[in-house]
């Protein structure tokens, strides 16, 4: 018999493939073909997984800072006079821009600039006056030198950090003004009574006395 197969004798392989009801919709007991989808969903979510926790740090690193870089500070060149008094007082070292910006030379010959920038940034925290910049601002620094992922996190003891953590929910002009005290201290007693016996001092202090006798 060569005549046209009628609709009751057609073949179940023809019929599923001419029927679009049939293709599109799978039995009950059929379970559905989810391995493509499974894959790239738990293969997606263990690289997102990775990267948060594993390379968030070398991320971090390569970012280096989310803040914009402090330069240098433009001041005059220092006297002999100021020279001598920033071993005098640390305070009115920090208080000159010169000085600061040795005392920072130094600091990146000992790894550690990140408590001077961190110093840096509160002073620029407490100009800001628009409250979404002092949001935007103070999130920034807590990411940069407060947070524990953070590769310039500065040393800062659990009370601070405690009262840094309840004041991020409304943030204000001076809400690191007790962490800036803390470094502002650390740098005082840690890392300027070294400034002052460095070759970078003793080289400006040699540097300023010659240019004197020679006036």
């Amino acid at each position: 018999y060569t005549g046209p197969i009628p609709a009751d004798r057609e073949s179940p392989m023809a019929r599923s493939e001419t029927s679009p009801s049939r293709a599109q919709h799978p039995s009950p007991t059929q379970k559905p073909n989810t391995s493509c989808f499974c894959w790239c969903c738990c293969c997606s979510c263990s690289c997102l997984t990775v990267r948060s926790e594993d390379d968030k740090r070398g991320w971090r690193k390569a970012q280096e800072t989310k803040l914009e870089p402090f330069p240098c500070e433009t001041c005059t060149k220092p006297t002999v006079e100021e020279i001598k008094q920033w071993a005098q007082s640390f305070d009115k070292m920090m208080k000159n821009p010169a000085g600061r910006n040795k005392f920072r030379e130094f600091l990146q010959t000992e790894y550690s600039e990140e408590n001077m920038l961190f110093w840096l940034a509160c002073e620029d925290l407490k100009k800001e006056m628009n409250k979404s910049c002092i949001e935007e601002k103070a999130r920034l620094i807590y990411e940069d030198y407060i947070s524990i992922l953070s590769p310039k996190e500065v040393s800062l003891d659990s009370r601070v950090r405690e009262v840094i953590n309840k004041k991020m929910q409304e943030p204000t002009p001076h809400i690191f003004e007790d962490a800036q005290l803390q470094i502002y201290t650390l740098m005082h007693r840690d890392s300027y009574p070294r400034f002052l016996n460095s070759s970078i001092y003793r080289s400006l202090v040699q540097g300023g006395s010659r240019s004197s006798s020679e006036s």
